[in-house]
């Protein structure tokens, strides 16, 4: 067995599913007392999940008389339904090889996220697509639903191959969700394309994506505050170009403020299209920052409130 496959058996170890179904009962816990029924969208694709009995009415539709009651009680009742909008859940996740060297960390939150959240769209019983996003879109498997399918979703993410570079842009651009249901789209990444510049660009693109968009940029604290000095020689993962410099602490502080510069660039872009930002942080606590997210407003949280 690989290394890799070790790595993948202790994140998705036998009590995976367990922190799971605890993490989503704290997410319906917080949001018992929201109003349920229809969600507010314009999308097609609603079922219909039985709710009540109440006694019939003159003006009600006989067709919903339940006649099986009526030959028990000799009374007429009918039977009372919820309409619940299914979604479509897409969650793309960057493969690139920033995203696992030299932090392995981001890779391991990446394929937690990308398993959390696609066990939240099937528990609702929305339809859920897995994309892997480097040089081009890529999505194996056809639209899955039904929480039976969550092991073909873990099967998926350990089979992900972290390597390469991420062509932020033509992804964004060629990304083409579908439009026959309501979408809920989730993008786990740290938006490292080809040039500073990239991720805006690319986030530019997403105007064309049906329905409710997150964009979850996954760091290392490291990366943001590097403890570095000194003589250092870089390596770009992506493209293997390498340079030494020497870094002073001037530098340092340069780099940390460019730094601050790109994520509060992809925050305002984010904003300026009303699209939710996640910036994550990998050593905080998994469970807290999941929660936290949801709970600002998602139609995947409430359907599952």
């Amino acid at each position: 067995m690989s290394l890799a496959s070790h790595s993948e058996d202790a994140i998705f170890d036998a009590d995976f599913l367990d922190r799971l179904r605890a993490l989503f009962l704290r997410l319906r816990k917080r949001r018992q007392l929201k109003k349920k029924g229809i969600q507010n969208t314009p999308a097609s694709g609603f079922t219909r999940e039985f709710k009540d009995f109440r006694h019939y009415t003159p003006n009600d539709d006989y067709r919903a008389i339940d006649w099986r009651l009526y030959a028990r009680l000799d009374r007429l009742f009918i039977r009372l339904y919820e309409e619940v909008q299914e979604f479509h859940v897409h969650i793309v996740t960057d493969t690139s090889a920033s995203m696992a060297v030299p932090f392995e960390d981001k890779r391991r939150t990446a394929l937690k996220l990308t398993v959390a959240l696609s066990y939240l769209g099937l528990v609702g019983q929305h339809r859920v697509s897995v994309y892997s996003m480097g040089e081009k879109m890529d999505s194996p498997m056809p639209p899955l639903k039904g929480q039976g399918n969550i092991q073909r979703i873990i099967d998926y993410a350990k089979g992900l191959d972290f390597s390469g570079a991420t062509h932020l842009e033509t992804c964004f651009r060629d990304f083409a969700p579908s439009r026959q249901r309501y979408g809920i789209i989730f993008v786990i990444s740290d938006f490292y394309g080809q040039s500073i510049e990239e991720a805006k660009a690319a986030i530019r693109h997403t105007s064309s994506w049906p329905g409710e968009i997150h964009c979850i940029q996954v760091f290392h604290q490291q990366e943001a505050t590097p403890d570095l000095e000194g003589e250092v020689q870089l390596t770009d993962v992506e493209n293997g170009e390498q340079r030494r410099i020497w870094l002073t602490p001037k530098d340092r502080q340069q780099y940390e403020q460019a730094y601050r510069d790109f994520t509060n660039g992809i925050e305002k872009t984010c904003r300026d299209r009303q699209i939710d930002y996640q910036p994550w942080q990998t050593d905080l606590p998994f469970e807290d920052v999941f929660l936290e997210m949801l709970s600002r407003g998602s139609a995947i949280a409430s359907s599952n409130g």
